[in-house]
């Protein structure tokens, strides 16, 4: 039983016995006493001056005076108005350190086969170009909250919506006819996707020469777009292929195959993975069907132009477009036809959608409209907003071509660590495969932890070589510290799980740190609640600093008393382990050496 549990079930038996109140233990929540108070852990007694009709400040002396009686975990107390500060017994953390380094998964709770079921999307790509810095954000994001969500009981679905229809994929087909030469990756030794999103690129340069063209003409710039004869040939082909057009649609199946092939070389660098992807081509259709459906009930109504409308205004929002008058569908009527496909296939509790905030209002419109239509977790849909990713030079623009790819993105990031690795005594006595190895494990960590560790809801900006700094609050800092633990690991002979250490007193340093390692499962549980890996992340930052700070003021190896020194070892040994499991929840790779 952890600390936090014990504390609480005591400080209930307390109130029970003081005041003759019944007050669940599950209620009680001890926290981390501030580092200006002296105690361990920190209960807040004002929950319990109902029951004791008594101040703050005695209601705190007789609940700590009880439970230094009572409760063999508490050596002693202090009180700071309602607030109670508890000194925890030395030899009973050597206890705590046990149950953390004995628990196998410590933190993590297994799903049963009835589990909730959570399907989370992200990623979301259209395939007229490469996944960039943007991307990155929401697949870290996304894959990350499926693996705390897992790490707390839940079954998890991990899936993608791929946006391949529509307006921006017939730009890069009609460009890839009209300038691409027959350009194939084999031909060019291009990624499919970065030769497609050249093409994409092409569309636009050769679209605004045109409209400067016409406006040198004498067009407004309003008439210059209306007249484009290459934006009506991408319209033109955007109707064939919703009319079935075989010579299109084959140029459209060749042309994804060569961006998902794309896709798929990017998502495993990344190291994230979906279990079910959905294509809007086929779920736009679906999603009609649905819309026509509710207008059969009466949920939604036609216009006289043929549109369809969901009306909003009673729910606070405004009338929405759900059809258009030609009966072609928009957006959100492909998301109600992936959410139908989806109910279809799996059992879902909850949805959540990984998608920036310029989306916020879409999703208030959806959660409404797959409530109206019976989706079960329609109403209760999550929203998982996340702020934007910049450069330090500002925003990206796909048209323009000024975006930073991922694949790009990752190949400066292991320059940058192969750079950076280059101090005296780093990556001494490893191949140079074992050495390729660590910069890989360390510059993708980098980009990572660096994107992980931001409030999501937070816009950020990233720095490439800011991420990287081998001292600071950054994913090599923490894996450097995971290495190095495994570098004293390697060099002791002591029989770490053999040896009594139930005597051992910890000092201030190593209670603090065991302390932390208990606090993981909190962590983990807490990062579920918020949908916030970032969490996580910081808490790692936070046990590595402390275990730095350990390392430095005491001797491992050197310390004469077995009893103690394979004490530290195994607080050194379960803080590694933690760190690991930790950065694994955000998708990090820890190196042994370093």
């Amino acid at each position: 039983m952890s600390i936090d549990s014990i504390l609480a079930q005591a400080t209930s038996e307390a109130v029970k016995a003081l005041y003759g109140v019944d007050f669940p233990a599950d209620k009680i929540v001890p926290q981390t006493t501030k580092k200006e108070f002296e105690g361990n852990e920190t209960i807040v007694v004002f929950p319990f001056l109902k029951a004791s009709r008594k101040a703050p400040e005695a209601t705190a002396q007789e609940i700590g005076q009880w439970l230094v009686e009572h409760c063999e975990a508490v050596e002693k107390f202090n009180v700071i108005k309602g607030f109670l500060n508890l000194t925890i017994q030395p030899t009973f953390w050597t206890g705590v350190l046990n149950h953390v380094a004995s628990t196998p998964n410590y933190g993590f709770t297994a799903a049963t086969a009835t589990s909730p079921l959570v399907m989370i999307e992200y990623s979301s790509p259209n395939t007229n170009k490469p996944l960039h810095l943007g991307h990155v954000r929401n697949n870290l994001l996304g894959y990350s909250l499926a693996r705390i969500m897992e790490a707390n009981g839940n079954r998890v679905v991990k899936t993608n919506i791929v946006n391949d229809r529509g307006i921006h994929i017939c730009k890069s087909m009609l460009a890839w006819l009209k300038w691409g030469n027959g350009a194939t990756p084999e031909s060019t030794g291009k990624k499919g996707d970065h030769l497609i999103g050249d093409c994409y690129v092409a569309f636009d340069q050769h679209y605004k020469a045109e409209l400067k063209e016409l406006e040198a003409r004498g067009m407004s710039e309003d008439e210059a777009k209306e007249q484009s004869a290459l934006m009506r040939e991408a319209h033109e082909m955007l109707r064939k292929w919703e009319d079935g057009d075989e010579q299109v649609r084959a140029l459209w199946r060749q042309m994804n195959e060569w961006v998902y092939a794309g896709f798929d070389t990017t998502y495993r660098r990344l190291g994230v993975t979906f279990d079910k992807i959905y294509y809007e081509s086929e779920t736009y259709l679906e999603g009609k069907e649905k819309v026509l459906e509710g207008l059969d009930k009466g949920i939604f109504y036609r216009k006289d132009d043929g549109s369809v409308w969901a009306d909003l205004t009673p729910d606070g929002l405004d009338h929405k477009l759900l059809l258009r008058s030609d009966g072609t569908s928009v957006y959100i009527t492909q998301d109600i036809g992936t959410a139908k496909l989806r109910y279809q296939d799996y059992p879902i509790d909850q949805m959540i959608y990984v998608v920036g905030n310029e989306q916020n209002y879409h999703f208030q419109v959806l959660s409404l409209l797959l409530d109206k239509l019976g989706f079960k977790w329609g109403k209760d849909l999550i929203h998982f907003s996340y702020g934007m990713v910049e450069l330090p030079e500002g925003k990206m623009k796909s048209r323009e071509g000024t975006v930073v790819d991922a694949d790009d993105l990752m190949d400066e990031m292991i320059g940058t660590a192969r750079e950076m690795s280059q101090e005296p005594g780093r990556l001494e006595g490893l191949d140079d495969n074992e050495k390729e190895e660590v910069l890989r494990i360390v510059g993708l960590g980098a980009l990572k932890y660096f994107i992980l560790k931001v409030d999501p809801r937070k816009n950020m900006t990233f720095n490439p070589r800011e991420s990287i700094d081998f001292n600071g609050n950054t994913g090599p800092f923490i894996q450097y510290t995971y290495a190095r633990i495994q570098s004293v690991l390697r060099k002791a002979a002591d029989n770490i799980d053999g040896t009594d250490i139930s005597a051992v007193s910890p000092n201030d340093k190593e209670t603090s740190l065991i302390q932390r390692l208990a606090d993981f499962a909190t962590v983990v549980a807490d990062a579920g609640k918020n949908y916030s890996p970032a969490l996580v992340a910081n808490y790692a930052y936070d046990l590595a600093k402390e275990f730095n700070q350990f390392y430095h003021d005491y001797s491992i190896l050197r310390e004469d008393t077995a009893a103690v020194r394979v004490f530290r070892l195994k607080l050194s040994r379960t803080v590694a382990d933690i760190l690991a499991r930790a950065l694994s929840l955000l998708g990090m790779e820890v190196p042994q050496r370093m």
